[in-house]
């Protein structure tokens, strides 16, 4: 038996070859630049410059914050629901209740600003404050915790927490 004559490679075969590599290698980056952008959650900061004029009053907030001695003790729980409840009792050095601040809270996933869910607190007793968030994860989150008396925060904390 004779054996058939391999094809000879021409001008056209190889435009074809050329063409389909490149088109697939572009393909696929186009996909995966795709699916990158998709899933981005952003910049952590909006603005690096403006982040930087405000680092010195931080400093000074936090100076402030430790000057007082306060105790303030966060616990957080999820429910079956989804939900979950934070209750906060808040101290001062001489470990009498605080009273009248005003907490703010955020719950935010450490990966993606996008997943973050706001908790609004109310004072449930002297010197307790409690908040719910609804459609909370399961997962790490950093629990961040504000306390503002006559308009200037008096209190910040930022935990990780683990809710199951």
């Amino acid at each position: 038996m004779a054996s058939a004559a391999p094809k000879p490679l021409t001008g056209p075969k190889v435009f074809i070859i050329l063409v389909a590599f490149f088109g697939v290698v572009i393909g696929v980056n186009v996909t995966m630049m795709k699916l990158a952008i998709a899933t981005l959650p952003g910049t952590d900061v909006d603005s690096p410059y403006a982040a930087g004029l405000t680092y010195e009053k931080e400093i000074a907030a936090a100076r402030g914050q430790a000057a007082r001695k306060w105790q303030v003790d966060a616990k957080i729980q999820r429910s079956a629901d989804g939900g979950a409840t934070v209750r906060i009792e808040a101290r001062d050095a001489a470990g009498r209740p605080i009273t009248g601040l005003k907490f703010a809270g955020r719950l935010e996933r450490p990966t993606d600003k996008r997943a973050d869910l706001a908790v609004e607190f109310a004072e449930i007793g002297i010197g307790v404050y409690g908040g719910n968030a609804s459609a909370v994860a399961p997962g790490q989150w950093d629990l961040v915790l504000e306390g503002d008396a006559r308009g200037e925060r008096m209190f910040m904390s930022r935990n990780r927490v683990i809710l199951n």
